[in-house]
């Protein structure tokens, strides 16, 4: 009796791991908007890991965190690292590509809760008087975080996060804009 219950278990156990297995070793999750601002405004606030204060949704989960500056200012090279409470954890983000006004590319390295390493797109496409942003992330899913992802989408719990982010970074850029065009605006008037 004991020796068939050990089989029954070593046999559910056994298709758990297939099943885990064979989830997707990759993720991706994607979102945009359309930013009524040139390329060159929005490439701005992302280019430069300072400026993300003012936008990223996971500043106010904790204000109080502890953040590193490392590198050149901006662009390729620029090295922001942060340890936080649990809502924000530990990592550091290295921006590896920064082609202006068309993309940013940055590896990921999250440390705490649990290791893991992807990499961050922002993609700026101009159309018209505006620029359509697409934030993205993907990474490949080891055997833990695959079964971790079979409980928890990563695009659910992630994306929520992009939205708010990149409705923060539309917010800044359009009042920054409508701020430098307001001289101009004036002048017009008077004309």
């Amino acid at each position: 009796m004991f020796a068939a219950v050990l089989l029954a278990l070593a046999v559910i156990v056994g298709i758990l791991i297939a099943i885990v297995a064979l989830q997707p070793p990759v993720y991706r999750v994607s979102r945009s908007i359309p930013i009524f601002a040139p390329a060159a405004d929005v490439f701005a606030q992302v280019n430069d890991f300072h400026n993300w204060e003012a936008w990223s949704p996971w500043t106010k989960l904790d204000p109080d965190a502890a953040k590193r500056f490392e590198g050149p200012p901006a662009g390729a090279g620029a090295v922001f690292a942060w340890s936080g409470n649990k809502k924000i954890g530990q990592g550091r983000m290295t921006l590896t590509d920064s082609r202006p006004h068309e993309l940013i590319r940055i590896n990921l390295q999250f440390i705490r809760p649990f290791p893991s390493n992807s990499t961050a797109e922002f993609t700026f496409q101009a159309e018209g008087n505006q620029t359509l942003v697409t934030w993205s992330m993907a990474g490949r899913k080891n055997f833990i975080s695959k079964a971790f992802c079979m409980f928890m989408d990563m695009d659910k719990m992630v994306g929520g996060d992009f939205e708010r982010g990149l409705a923060q970074i539309k917010a800044v850029t359009e009042a920054a804009l409508e701020k430098k065009l307001e001289p101009q605006m004036h002048t017009d008037e008077h004309r």
